[in-house]
């Protein structure tokens, strides 16, 4: 039994990039049927990190007043680098006059969850995109399966993958990542989730000889740290008592508030850029058309920047048949995944112990932090980059 359904816009994936673009879409006036092969309860209990732009976060309060990343979420004004035993804030407000929010993915998707069924999007939960038929130029095609495995065929005027890094829409339209930009980093994030109150007001990064460490938060009462470790541990290896001796070791100076580990992993360390964003009627946003290393804190915040300017050319495409904006995409929104890209390895290498370096390399990484800290300049591009450019709105 197959079903099929018309529709002008076809989202594959209702994660954050997809949920912003079916909004942004309505308020045009532009109709759209968002598919996702989890269930709304696998998607609202995703936990990734939630680090967002002052840009991200007035985005979501204009698309919704009640969200609550006013309330729930928490602004952060700075953040501390730290190394050889000493503590250098980095103050956003002083230096560009912005903020981030520390508000976690799971907490994003419900709120855009419950706004999008309250207005009567189509969302389909439990749907599955198998391929994409683009055989015909002007109407492509997705194929997919509905939870009882019966087929379903959404025909639209566009189609846009934001499915994830293993995204069937990438596929159809650039093939493997063979065809993109890739680097893998020889180490990893070792991360847990703990019940305890937080150890600083602000996100610790810091630098030591053992490696790197994060101590971030998620609320109140549970946080969120992570330590470099190589990419092959094993998340149950280690002792929750070897866990905190190794936290602990990386930042000296603060004195960790321990709790209960109920949560750990390993998150590898990857940078992608697809090699097309966008071909015909199809297109790519969020991490199906880029991931990168959560050290600069973009990930999320780079898909929303994707999806309005999206939202933007498709309206011109879709209401005034005007291609002038859908063909500039993939030009203008790689300006900003590249800036990303940069941004995000800079942190990433100027944090990190290189696995096989040597003592040359140590000195010259902590010559590197000096002179960050100790140049008004060199704060004043942290602050910037990790506060986020304005969006094209």
């Amino acid at each position: 039994m197959t079903l099929s359904i018309r529709t002008r816009v076809a989202i594959v994936g209702a994660g954050p990039a997809g949920l912003i673009l079916s909004h942004l879409l309505a308020v045009d006036g532009i109709e759209s049927v968002v598919i996702d092969r989890r269930t709304r309860a696998e998607i609202q209990s995703t936990i990734r990190a939630g680090i967002l732009e002052q840009a991200t976060v007035e985005l979501l309060t204009r698309i919704d007043p009640g969200t609550r990343v006013q309330t729930v979420g928490e602004r952060h004004d700075g953040i501390e680098l730290r190394f050889q035993g000493e503590g250098h804030r980095i103050d956003f407000r002083a230096f560009v006059g912005r903020s981030v929010w520390l508000y976690p993915q799971h907490e994003v998707l419900t709120d855009l969850l419950a706004l999008r069924v309250g207005a009567g999007q189509d969302l389909r939960f439990g749907v599955t995109a198998t391929h994409i038929d683009d055989t015909d130029p002007d109407r492509p095609r997705v194929i997919a399966t509905d939870p009882l495995g019966d087929d379903l065929v959404i025909d639209a005027d566009f189609v846009v993958g934001a499915d994830g890094s293993r995204s069937v829409v990438r596929s159809a339209l650039a093939g493997d990542s063979a065809t993109g930009a890739f680097r893998e980093y020889p180490f990893a994030w070792f991360g847990i989730l703990c019940d305890a109150p937080p150890s600083s007001d602000e996100l610790i990064y810091s630098n030591s000889d053992d490696g790197f460490a994060l101590i971030s938060q998620r609320s109140p009462k549970v946080q969120r740290m992570y330590f470099q470790c190589d990419p092959g541990t094993d998340p149950q290896g280690p002792s929750e008592g070897e866990i905190w001796s190794t936290l602990q070791a990386r930042v000296p100076g603060t004195t960790l508030k321990q709790g209960p580990i109920f949560q750990r992993d390993v998150l590898r360390f990857r940078s992608f850029v697809a090699g097309e964003l966008r071909r015909g009627r199809l297109a790519l946003v969020g991490d199906a058309a880029h991931t990168v290393p959560p050290t600069g804190a973009k990930g999320m915040n780079l898909a929303v920047a994707d999806v309005v300017l999206l939202a933007r050319a498709l309206c011109a495409l879709l209401q005034e048949n005007d291609s002038r904006l859908i063909d500039g995409f993939t030009e203008r929104a790689l300006r900003r995944i590249w800036k990303a890209q940069h941004f995000s390895w800079w942190m990433t290498s100027m944090l990190h112990t290189p696995p096989h370096g040597d003592g040359f390399d140590r000195r010259r990484q902590i010559g590197e932090l000096r002179s960050v800290v100790e140049s008004e300049a060199g704060r004043a591009y942290l602050a910037e980059a990790y506060t986020g450019w304005p969006l094209d709105l």
